[in-house]
């Protein structure tokens, strides 16, 4: 029932930026942390952020931290995630995943476990 869809990658210089969208439904997105993840070719899923839309915290990995922003359109029941200073090892298909707990509290709500639906995944590819 729970649904997310990612959307808003593409091809970008070094040093761009692009914001992603996970728009969600099944759900009301205002008890819910949404985790941001990527995976690049041959590599295990990373957790990049985490927005607790329960009370307003996020979280962020050290490879992320500064560059990327996560924030919420309660509204629209969407999440973004903004990635300024993107470089070609930030090159990954990005996902969104939801959890009913409610909290981004620390570096296991950037390991899958919590979560327990996903999006489809949008492909960013940093490139000159």
């Amino acid at each position: 029932e729970v649904h997310l869809v990612e959307s808003g990658g593409g091809l970008v210089q070094p040093g761009g930026s692009l914001r992603l969208s996970c728009a969600t439904s099944g759900f009301t997105l205002d008890d819910w942390a949404i985790g941001w993840f990527r995976q690049a070719p041959g590599k295990e899923r990373e957790g990049v952020a985490c927005f607790s839309t329960l009370d307003g915290t996020a979280y962020y990995s050290d490879s992320v931290k500064g560059r990327f922003t996560v924030s919420s359109d309660g509204a629209e029941n969407t999440v973004y995630l903004r990635m300024n200073s993107l470089e070609p090892e930030d090159t990954a298909v990005y996902y969104c995943g939801s959890d009913d707990g409610g909290y981004c509290s620390g570096e296991y709500y950037l390991t899958e476990e919590p979560y327990e639906a996903w999006g489809q995944g949008t492909q960013v590819t940093v490139s000159s």
